[in-house]
């Protein structure tokens, strides 16, 4: 624009910006910009995640092989840290303290290495989830995708890792009396029940030790305590057939309690279902679908915080 000045010469002015007047949030629908790093819809987030299947599945197969490449058994310490474990809790409640009452030798022995495997696997999907964020600061910040990713693949390494280790577990069960049949096939199911319940677990803890490293420091605490609660070492309904039965049904239902049973139903003879809770499945479904949606939601509504500081 121009105008003419009072000694006749002409003055040149900016034209105004079509933008004046528009505010921040104006101009970027104007222009089609978005926030970098914005929570996307949890169906597109559903969709960004299916499509990171791949990039999931091998950082599980990477983190699997190198968690033992500095020792020199190496991947062995899959299979024997539980076994170890397993040792060492027969030693003490086996024999000192004669936690396997009422269950005999063939079916005591199985019964407390699947215990032991199976809350293995529950234990380190949950401590490996505590630091799934916290621990990987360098890679969620240098990267942009769906950070749920990390806390899965960490779920999915753990389940590799057990699915290793179940060849030990058939050859304990095989060595004691129970051989294989048609209640084998419950395994698998019992497997993706957990593994659902797993991860929703591992995504709750990720969100949570991303804000609080020292969460990992008291989580070991927890997690022994849920073992000594879960019968782990000992039958719950037989260690507490003297005590009120409210506090037995608490124990039973709850769902590391609900996997070990029903993986221990399906491998050994001898341990049937009198010593499974009512409605068994039901509730091993209700605790995974419970524990995966929620935690997968609950992960999700903090996706634009991780890795901010």
């Amino acid at each position: 624009m121009s105008e003419t000045t009072h000694d006749g010469g002409v003055a040149v002015t900016d034209r105004p910006s079509p933008d004046d007047g528009l505010d921040a949030a104006e101009l970027a629908a104007k222009y089609g910009l978005s926030v970098s790093g914005a929570r996307p819809g949890l169906v597109e987030y559903v969709r960004q995640l299916w499509g990171r299947r791949h990039f999931i599945v091998a950082f599980s197969q990477a983190k699997l092989t190198a968690q033992y490449s500095q020792a020199k058994l190496g991947q062995l310490w899959q299979v024997a840290t539980p076994l170890l474990n397993a040792l060492v809790y027969f030693l003490i409640f086996g024999l000192i303290l004669d936690a396997d009452r009422g269950l005999s030798r063939e079916v005591y022995i199985p019964f407390l290495v699947t215990g032991v495997f199976v809350f293995t696997f529950t234990q380190t999907s949950v401590m490996a989830g505590v630091r799934a964020i916290s621990g990987n600061l360098g890679l969620v910040r240098a990267l942009h995708f769906p950070r749920a990713a990390l806390p899965v693949s960490f779920a999915l390494q753990q389940l590799q890792q057990l699915l290793f280790s179940m060849i030990v577990l058939f050859a304990v069960t095989i060595g004691f009396g129970s051989y294989p049949k048609m209640s084998w096939l419950l395994i698998l199911p019992v497997l993706v029940l957990q593994f659902a319940f797993n991860m929703g677990l591992a995504l709750i803890f990720a969100r949570l030790g991303s804000k609080t490293p020292d969460l990992a420091q008291l989580m070991p605490f927890v997690m022994r305590t849920w073992m000594y609660a879960s019968g782990v070492m000992f039958s719950i309904r037989i260690m507490l057939e003297k005590h009120p039965q409210w506090i037995a049904d608490i124990l039973q239902w709850n769902p590391a309690a609900i996997y070990m049973d029903l993986m221990r139903f399906a491998l050994i003879d001898g341990y049937g279902s009198e010593h499974l809770p009512p409605h068994v499945w039901a509730v091993a479904c209700g605790w995974a679908v419970l524990v995966a949606v929620g935690g997968f939601v609950y992960f999700w509504k903090a996706e634009e915080r991780y890795g901010r500081g």
